[in-house]
């Protein structure tokens, strides 16, 4: 069992920056790679960042520069420093990790969701 741990949403006004966290803890052997996913209300739930074990990340085109994933390996955790933050970036954000349990085998895990919201 892989669990993982979210922390840092909250309220933040436009402009404002967050910072999320999320460690990954339990029978994980080897991480492929990590990332956040958001789900706003009545829409669907879609990757916004993500890095690989290699440290190759990969953004969707609206959080491009205000957005920064990282990453600590020795820790098994990943973090998601947000700058610039606007309205329509409230969502609750989810922690992802697709990972390794044995050598043989890999898994996806997922975090319980943080609340972000962007308001004046």
């Amino acid at each position: 069992q892989v669990q993982l741990a979210e922390s840092g949403g909250g309220l933040v006004q436009p402009g404002g920056s967050l910072s999320l966290s999320c460690t990954a803890s339990g029978s994980i052997f080897s991480i492929i790679q990590m990332g956040w996913y958001r789900q706003a209300p009545g829409e669907e739930r879609e990757m916004i960042a993500r890095i690989t074990s290699d440290g190759n990340t990969d953004y969707i085109d609206s959080v491009k520069g205000r957005f920064t994933i990282s990453r600590d390996d020795g820790l098994n955790t990943v973090y998601l420093q947000m700058n610039d933050l606007k309205p329509e970036d409230t969502a609750v954000y989810y922690c992802y990790v697709q990972g390794y349990v044995v050598p043989s085998r890999w898994d996806d895990y997922w975090g319980q969701g943080t609340q972000v919201t962007v308001s004046s």
